[in-house]
């Protein structure tokens, strides 16, 4: 039994049983409903939500926590590198739903002509930045866990931080594109904004929310990789569970409460079975209701 490998210590506190275990039933119950949800609903597009931020991943993560806390002080690898690996990993996996959401919303508005990005490459360039990411975050926590030296910890820290800043460049951009489309299609709405009785408005501020705490989360972890094993962030528990298992429970809540089936979803907005909407794909959109995509100023009558 051991509490490090060469210069490298797993943890500079004993893992609390508690909170562990608070965070594996509440990330479970969460997966329950969401996969509830995407069944009843047929959202096959959240499933990555489900895989990476609910309990394949981050409550296993946190299983991890707790069979770490039983060890206490005499820590071995394995515990370890499952909560190092998929509490840091879930996030990014998340991230991808929260895309396809924005480019299915686009989509069903009409409102191609108000975003930066067409609407065929929101979901395709966001996802390779989240690859990106999650493929660096991968590699760097593999390093991690098979540290032998101080000097392996220093290279795995630096490629996860590589892997965090990508995801937070991209999620930066992303607040970016939906914000603007917000703010033109308010401004300038579609007729079919004007027309769909679904309450669009209120998805864009869940992805604000999920954003902002994905971002909140993704800083912090920067943070504590920058500062190393010696730093506060890494030094105290509170911090990971203030600043990342909060926000992610914050956002999985969020999509509970406002889950994106009350907007994309073609029974929600009343859709009959022969119009040929495409919500699997953010590429084409195309009815026989007839509907174009004219702006027309707020407060107008059609």
């Amino acid at each position: 039994m051991a509490n490090s490998v060469g210069d490298f210590e797993y943890y500079a506190y004993n893992p609390s049983m508690a909170a562990a275990v608070i965070f594996i039933i509440v990330f479970f119950l969460s997966t329950l409903t969401h996969v509830f949800l995407m069944v009843r609903k047929r959202t096959w597009y959240f499933a990555p939500f489900i895989i990476g931020c609910l309990s394949p991943v981050e409550s296993v993560g946190y299983i991890g926590r707790a069979l770490a806390a039983n060890e206490a002080p005499d820590f071995t690898t394995t515990p370890y590198i499952i909560q190092a690996l998929l509490i840091l990993l879930g996030p990014t996996l998340m991230a991808a739903s929260v895309y396809m959401v924005l480019g299915r919303l686009v989509v069903i508005l009409n409102g191609e002509k108000h975003t930066l990005i067409k609407p065929k490459w929101i979901t395709k360039i966001f996802v390779a930045g989240d690859v990106m990411s999650f493929l660096a975050q991968g590699a760097g926590g593999g390093m991690l866990s098979s540290a032998k030296k101080e000097s392996d910890v220093t290279r795995g820290n630096n490629v996860i931080i590589a892997g965090l800043v990508i995801q937070i460049l991209f999620f930066g951009f992303f607040v970016v594109v939906t914000a603007l489309f917000h703010r033109r299609i308010v401004a300038s709405p579609t007729r079919r904004s004007l027309e769909i009785n679904a309450p669009w408005c209120g998805l864009l501020i869940a992805l604000y929310i999920g954003s902002v705490m994905i971002l909140v989360r993704s800083v912090y972890r920067v943070a504590e990789y920058a500062q190393g094993s010696g730093g506060v962030l890494q030094s105290k528990e509170y911090w990971l569970y203030i600043l990342d298992s909060v926000p992610m429970i914050i956002t999985t809540i969020v999509f509970i409460v406002f889950h994106p089936s009350r907007v994309v979803n073609k029974e929600a907005l009343g859709f009959k079975p022969q119009d040929s909407v495409d919500l699997e794909s953010t590429g084409e959109y195309s009815s026989t209701q007839g509907l174009n995509d004219q702006s027309y100023p707020l407060g107008s009558n059609m």
